[in-house]
């Protein structure tokens, strides 16, 4: 594979002379490298990616929307944070074809990032002001984008955050049951079924047209932040292969999921699983503050309704794959994906329970 990439570097405007190139980071969907090059004496650094094909079937579209973002925010930036916009957003590298992406000999797709420099990123929360910081990086990627030029951008994964579609899947998932694994679920599968209610509501205010379709990350969890690594602040959103058409809520909801309760994703002691008050105080702050008057009366109350569906959601994909025999979610040990539905339905419970204390918090802020 480190050949693969020596031979694709080589087709991407970069500086200077290639000095090293080595397999960098923790992510596990595209294969990642860091390339070195050195030109007048000065280190250029970058990251080259191989795109995973299994998950992001056209990567050119990807590439198209994350070049108009990425140039969206440079021009913002660069106005706003003059004398450091080069580390606020990420800056894809030409290829030699001009394109932002080149194919090596099997035709896999490849693309190149510039490498921010001074950075750090985190895998988990050390701290809680790391939430604050994380959302109010979301939020104002988020605010910047908010007068995008049309066209859309491609939906490069249809229906992502699509609960109704997420709802019919389980549903399915239950009606055949190839493993005979529902009976091990009852409880769980319980709770779906109770909770069917919630699915179609953001998209219903949508369609009514309470709220409005926004650029959306929908991923966006503390491992796609860079921070700066002596401040402790966000500094860039990265790992935008997921940026699509969506709603804000989405977006909002997957950071309470993910930063709102320090556990690991399939704790065994669900005691430990609910919303812990003080980093969602961090996590609503930080992201009113990043979004400012870019959000609408209307998605501010339904702050906490967005954590709520997209606990759910979740919950809803891990069993409906749990059942169907973990075709999705890779699993260290059985009953994993179980474990992590149990974990969600949880967080879930947690959030409908302290509904409105918890929108009391969004209130004052």
């Amino acid at each position: 594979m480190r050949l693969e990439a020596l031979k694709i570097v080589e087709q991407f405007q970069t500086r200077g002379t290639l000095q090293n190139i080595e397999p960098y980071g923790s992510g596990f969907i595209h294969d990642t490298y860091l390339a070195v090059f050195i030109s007048g004496g000065v280190i250029y650094r970058f990251i080259l990616q191989k795109f995973n094909r299994s998950i992001f079937k056209q990567p050119p579209l990807v590439m198209d929307n994350i070049v108009r973002v990425t140039d969206h925010l440079r021009e913002k930036l660069k106005s706003t944070q003059p004398d450091d916009w080069q580390r606020r957003t990420l800056s894809p590298v030409p290829a030699s074809s001009g394109f932002f992406y080149s194919r090596d000999a099997e035709g896999e797709y490849w693309r190149m990032y510039e490498f921010i420099e001074g950075g750090a990123t985190f895998d988990k929360l050390e701290k809680p002001q790391q939430a604050f910081e994380a959302a109010r990086a979301f939020g104002s990627f988020q605010a910047m984008l908010a007068d995008l030029p049309a066209p859309r951008l491609h939906e490069t994964i249809p229906d992502f955050h699509n609960t109704p579609k997420r709802l019919r899947d389980f549903q399915k998932a239950l009606e055949t049951d190839p493993l005979n694994r529902a009976k091990e679920a009852k409880p769980e599968i319980q709770f779906a079924i109770e909770q069917e209610s919630i699915a179609p509501v953001l998209l219903d205010l949508h369609e009514k047209g309470e709220i409005p379709e926004r650029v959306t990350h929908n991923d966006s969890k503390i491992t796609n932040v860079i921070f700066d690594a002596d401040s402790g602040e966000g500094l860039c959103v990265i790992d935008l292969d997921t940026v699509t058409p969506g709603l804000s809520l989405y977006d909002f909801g997957d950071m309470a999921r993910s930063m709102g309760c320090p556990v690991l994703e399939d704790e065994e002691d669900l005691d430990k699983v609910y919303i812990h008050q003080p980093l969602y105080r961090h996590l609503a702050g930080g992201y009113l503050s990043g979004a400012g008057e870019a959000l609408t009366k209307t998605e501010k109350e339904n702050l906490v309704f967005g954590a709520i569906l997209i606990c759910y959601e979740q919950g809803l994909r891990f069993l409906g794959d749990y059942i169907l025999g973990d075709p999705y979610y890779k699993t260290k040990y059985p009953g994993e994906n179980l474990r992590r539905a149990r974990v969600q339905f949880k967080l879930t419970r947690s959030l409908i329970e302290n509904k409105e204390e918890l929108q009391g918090i969004v209130n004052i802020l």
